[in-house]
């Protein structure tokens, strides 16, 4: 049920745009207190926080601002999954070199290898500093699932 929650607070954002174009300034990096940077992570925690289920502090006090202390955390914590469910958070490593670049939140299988995110900072022409948040269609490669305690 959180999980579903979190999702369709996710879904209302699609189409949201940073102002100015490639400015990295959005009323979530204000919210964080960390605006004009990449800001990926720093949305999947706004949606966390308006979803009613804060993931606490992760480096920040509202959450997590990069991919790499969130996944090192998320390991240490035990809260990585094989077996995503709606809500979840994704993390996604392009280079295949172990560090991961972008984040989003997990809106369900597609396929056995694909599957659908909500995403902040990306577009087709950029992957992980695109400036807006959209729906994408992402393959199950280079990627680690995080299914958050504050889901349970």
């Amino acid at each position: 049920m959180k999980g579903k929650k979190v999702v369709e607070i996710a879904l209302k954002e699609v189409g949201y745009k940073e102002t100015p174009q490639n400015s990295n300034k959005t009323k979530y990096g204000k919210w964080f207190g960390l605006d004009g940077v990449a800001w990926c992570g720093i949305f999947v925690s706004w949606v966390y926080n308006q979803s009613g289920v804060s993931l606490g502090n992760i480096g920040f006090t509202k959450g997590y601002a990069g991919c790499q202390s969130a996944v090192a955390h998320f390991i240490k914590t035990k809260e990585v999954t094989k077996t995503p469910q709606i809500g979840d958070i994704v993390f996604f490593d392009w280079n295949l070199d172990g560090r991961y670049d972008h984040t989003g939140i997990f809106n369900g299988w597609i396929d056995d290898k694909t599957f659908s995110t909500i995403e902040g900072n990306t577009s087709l022409t950029n992957q992980s500093n695109g400036g807006e948040v959209m729906n994408r269609k992402r393959n199950n490669k280079g990627v680690i699932f995080v299914h958050p305690k504050v889901l349970n």
